[in-house]
């Protein structure tokens, strides 16, 4: 018997991707379906992406945005280092935490940071930015075998999926181990191309991996940005594909595949 799981993260404020990815989530039927947090910040009218995935009952981690809009924190604890990316940064988390609903605010304080599951006999454990750092950024150039083998004995896991970084990859370990980042659903991949992607998780007698595309209404949400006075970076990537901003922090192999 095939177990199925969903998993996207980062929402960004992307109501209208949001929407697009449940969809295609109900299509394809997956039994199961997690949000591995961060559900504000770069896109527009933060309260629409929350109540759609409220509503919808799908259950949600507490990602570091989350964490920080929901307890009134300064900033978003994103872990950039860089003056511009922090700049941005500030930007996007000022604009979000004073369009949030106190009730939502209240909601994503008492989000779970993790989340361990038991599929098919594997252990999978569910975290936004690692299974030690809820903004620790896992990119899969970064990553050796050895590290990632440590991450999973480490912290009692067969499969770990995370999000944070915004770009999507699987690695299958040499003890059958799996680590799963499962891209962001708010924003681009930094690939030129205007969807955006989550996992699908199949475990049967092995472990299988597939990334999903989904189009949306881009040009839409880059309007509504415009609107909302966001700044012109954010809405140039939702409509090019290509990131503008928080690059500083990405590794040569992963920055060498965009344009910036």
């Amino acid at each position: 018997m095939s177990h199925r799981l969903a998993l996207f993260g980062g929402v960004y404020s992307n109501h209208l991707a949001l929407r697009a990815v449940l969809e295609d989530v109900e299509r394809r039927g997956a039994g199961a379906v997690w949000c591995l947090g961060d559900l504000g910040g770069f896109g527009p009218h933060p309260d629409r992406a929350l109540e759609i995935l409220r509503s919808s009952g799908v259950p949600a981690l507490r990602g570091n945005y989350d964490d920080s809009i929901g307890h009134g924190r300064g900033d978003c604890a994103c872990g950039y280092t860089d003056p511009r990316d922090n700049h941005f940064a500030q930007l996007s988390y000022d604009y979000t935490a004073a369009r949030t609903a106190a009730d939502h605010k209240r909601w994503m304080a008492a989000l779970p940071e993790q989340q361990r599951l038991e599929i098919g006999g594997r252990r999978v454990l569910l975290c936004h930015g690692s299974p030690r750092r809820v903004n620790e950024f896992l990119w899969e150039s970064a990553c050796s075998d050895a590290f990632l083998e440590w991450l999973c004995e480490a912290h009692g896991a067969d499969i770990v999926a995370c999000t944070h970084t915004g770009i999507h990859w699987h690695r299958a370990l040499p003890s059958g181990r799996h680590v799963v980042n499962v891209g962001a659903i708010g924003r681009p991949a930094n690939d030129g191309r205007t969807e955006v992607w989550y996992a699908e998780l199949a475990v049967n007698d092995a472990v299988s991996v597939e990334f999903h595309p989904v189009a949306y209404d881009h040009d839409e949400l880059a309007r509504e940005m415009e609107a909302e006075a966001l700044p012109p970076e954010f809405v140039e990537t939702t409509r090019t594909g290509w990131w503008t901003t928080c690059l500083e922090n990405v590794p040569a192999p992963e920055r060498r595949r965009g344009r910036h």
